[in-house]
């Protein structure tokens, strides 16, 4: 399977996008198509065998449409942004145009109504034929302005997917050309359709929808700044070594196992690994974390990342879309890209929206005209209601409320893969955390060295450390660790033998080591001189006690931890007051489990579990109708992760293509599950908003705009305020789901 993401030109609505995704969904090979109103994308995955990205992009452009694939995208902000711009300019420039031309318009044609003075070589009573005349001559230039309504909408009425386009179209035609109807009629003599002219609705509407479509663009525009703060983040040219001599290139021509020289102040422009030199370097764009990590000989380093300190040579490792800065770009837009499975119903009113509206207008206009009505009132009511109904804020309700969301979630470190994600974990009710890297640091450190007898706490450290001194356990890395951070002075161990399930054995200057367990001391005859009393006090803690003895006689205990992160205890508590079931599940013994899930504060644990077995403890509780999210490091955890409702990947922010999550959070850094929960509540709360007032606002503006406060007395909508408040609903939506960057984590 092939996943594509081609950038889609012409679309002008919800209805739009529908027709685009029906006619590619259908294509055979395709699995799955999604159509982006708002980010303006096409989502497809599909068959390389069956369809190529020629056939998916013929079929756009039969459909009138034009797709594109950008590879390269990211690499210059300027060319990301510089399309749009212009779009908007060349809008607003439209704009202009047709105010100048739609102002003096509305003056004359109105004037006279109001007792504003009109010249009288166009007034309607003394020179009726000027008066139509001069109209016209002033909505020319207004409809060419806005000719693109014309061209697209009866395209798309012409090959059966009638738009919002077709709408205008229609029903700005109808007044056009009914104007010219009545002009005619009036050099004909018939003086009387001087008050049937109808070439101010249409030059009005034509203005505020393009002005609707200008703000629209430059609120579409703001929901995607996260994506243009990242794609700013990285540098456009880097300095690498070419036969000896330093050279500027674009970042483009930067390849993998060149040597990049960075300077302080400056960002590294690609991923790599250092081979010269020693700096601090600030990762806040990757991980959140403001403090600098320092970075030496062969420590990684991240694009878009900054040095703070040092000069720095290192070897390129991923460069171009590969870098992690890149991966998270890509994420960001997939997830910004897909819907919710809340915008279904919306999607499915858009589809059928336009030729229901079409045949309500028509029906509506006739009705009127049959029960006696003129000409003049039935057109007016055909026309408000193809001018008000506007499928637009139902297109927009939930992509511009998703991108805003998983937008801000980025800043926040929170990497959100889809907007099904972002819509499922508002619901969760229980959450399952792995303890090791999870709850816990994932590293093990010496906690505590007790000395029994002659020998200090540095003697007993240093002998631990050169006895185990070459072995990859993990805690005789945490001991070796701890001496070589004292700065003690490694010995030789020679006879060293290792002797499962108990300890080790070793000799060092002519002294006899012991190392392990009880009973390896017992088995040795080693008195345990209360120091097992110690030990037991150690492990209730959830520490890993060692005895020490030399020459037979007891010297010390060591004690190494998994020690907890930071934040976990006040995370766990966070989400215990949002209402949420917190779950501890590791393969660690019952007593570690108990002392590290009682300091955190955790009731609920899953203790002995094997990796492979996580999953099915996470079934367990979904069978109970539980909605569950696993929080795991995404490797040893991917069962569960994919088993859960949510899965939530904790990691550096460096792997960010971890399959089996459905969030990924930058940060190690479990108040971030919270961050997630939360954003999910605000976003969907958001997206109801939307939809209630995209909904509410079609359910009560096409009634009126059919006429029916007229039929109790009251007014009838002139299909200029349909114009303009239908222009007004897609800019409210767009605007409310704004109000989320505003988002912050409790």
């Amino acid at each position: 399977m092939k996943r594509e993401m081609l950038k889609l030109e012409g679309m002008h609505c919800a209805a739009c996008a529908q027709s685009i995704e029906k006619a590619t969904g259908k294509l055979s090979g395709v699995y799955k198509s999604n159509v982006n109103f708002a980010t303006e994308y096409l989502n497809i995955d599909y068959d390389e065998k069956v369809l190529d990205r020629d056939a998916i992009i013929a079929t756009v452009g039969k459909l009138g449409f034009k797709a594109s694939y950008e590879e390269e995208r990211h690499t210059n902000e300027d060319e990301f942004l510089k399309k749009k711009n212009d779009e908007i300019r060349l809008i607003w420039k439209k704009f202009i145009i047709s105010a100048i031309f739609s102002i003096p318009l509305l003056y004359i044609s109105m004037g006279s109504m109001f007792g504003m003075p009109v010249p009288n070589l166009i007034s309607p009573s003394s020179h009726p034929l000027n008066f139509a005349m001069i109209q016209l001559l002033l909505t020319l230039p207004v409809v060419i302005s806005g000719h693109d309504f014309y061209v697209v909408g009866l395209r798309s009425l012409v090959k059966g997917n009638p738009n919002m386009d077709s709408l205008i179209a229609i029903g700005t035609s109808s007044a056009f050309l009914y104007g010219i109807y009545a002009t005619w009629m009036i050099y004909s003599g018939e003086d009387h359709y001087v008050h049937s002219l109808y070439f101010e609705s249409a030059a009005v509407i034509l203005t505020l929808i393009t002005l609707g479509k200008y703000f629209e663009n430059v609120s579409k525009g703001k929901t995607s700044e996260a994506i243009k703060k990242l794609v700013g983040l990285t540098p456009k040219t880097a300095r690498i070594i070419v036969n000896g001599n330093e050279t500027e290139v674009s970042v483009k021509d930067v390849r993998q196992e060149d040597i990049v020289l960075v300077r302080p102040g400056e960002r590294f422009p690609v991923d790599g690994e250092v081979v010269e030199g020693k700096t601090s370097v600030d990762e806040s764009m990757l991980t959140g974390e403001s403090i600098p990590v320092e970075k030496s000989f062969g420590d990684k380093l991240y694009g878009a990342s900054i040095n703070k300190n040092g000069f720095i040579k290192y070897r390129a490792t991923r460069v171009g879309q590969d870098t992690a800065i890149s991966q998270i770009i890509k994420l960001v837009e997939e997830a910004q890209g897909s819907k919710a499975p809340i915008a279904r119903l919306a999607d499915i009113i858009s589809g059928y929206f336009v030729p229901i509206v079409m045949a309500i207008a028509l029906i509506s206009g006739l009705g009127w005209y049959i029960s006696g009505e003129g000409i003049r009132f039935s057109l007016t009511i055909f026309i408000s209601v193809l001018v008000i109904a506007c499928p637009c804020a139902l297109g927009l309700a939930t992509p511009t409320a998703i991108m805003v969301g998983t937008g801000k979630g980025a800043e926040n470190g929170v990497l959100i893969k889809s907007g099904e994600a972002l819509e499922s974990a508002h619901k969760i009710d229980t959450v399952i955390l792995d303890k090791t890297g999870t709850i816990t640091q994932g590293k093990p450190i010496v906690t505590d060295i007790v000395s029994f007898g002659a020998f200090s706490q540095e003697e007993i450290l240093q002998l631990a450390a050169s006895a185990e001194y070459g072995s990859e356990h993990p805690l005789a890395e945490a001991i070796i660790k701890e001496a070589k951070e004292k700065n003690l002075q490694l010995k030789n161990a020679v006879e060293f033998d290792s002797i499962s399930g108990f300890g080790i054995k070793a000799k060092i200057e002519d002294k006899n080591i012991l190392m392990g367990n009880a009973k390896l001391m017992r088995n040795n005859k080693v008195d345990l001189n209360g120091s097992d009393i110690i030990s037991q006090k150690m492990a209730m803690e959830g520490k890993t006690p060692m005895y020490i003895a030399v020459d037979e006689k007891m010297a010390g205990v060591i004690s190494v931890a998994d020690t907890v992160k930071p934040n976990s205890k006040k995370a766990i508590e966070t989400l215990k007051n949002m209402g949420i079931r917190v779950v501890m599940i590791t393969g660690d013994n019952e007593g570690t489990a108990k002392a590290i899930a009682k300091e955190v504060g955790i009731e609920k644990i899953l203790s002995e579990v094997l990796p492979g077995d996580k999953a099915n403890e996470v079934k367990k509780l979904q069978k109970k109708g539980s909605i569950v999210a696993m929080v795991g490091d995404g490797i040893n955890d991917a069962p569960a992760l994919a088993q859960a409702d949510v899965g939530i990947a904790i990691g550096s922010g460096t792997d960010v293509a971890i399959e089996s999550a459905d969030i990924v959070l930058m940060r190690s850094d479990l108040m971030d599950v919270a961050t997630a929960i939360q954003l999910s509540k605000s976003t969907i709360r958001n997206i109801k908003q939307n939809l209630f007032w995209a909904f509410g606002y079609n359910v009560i503006g096409i009634p009126v705009a059919m006429g029916i406060l007229h039929l109790f007395g009251g007014p009838l909508m002139n299909p200029m305020f349909a114009g303009a408040a239908m222009s007004l609903s897609s800019v409210s939506v767009v605007s409310n789901a704004l109000r989320l960057k505003n988002f912050k984590p409790n």
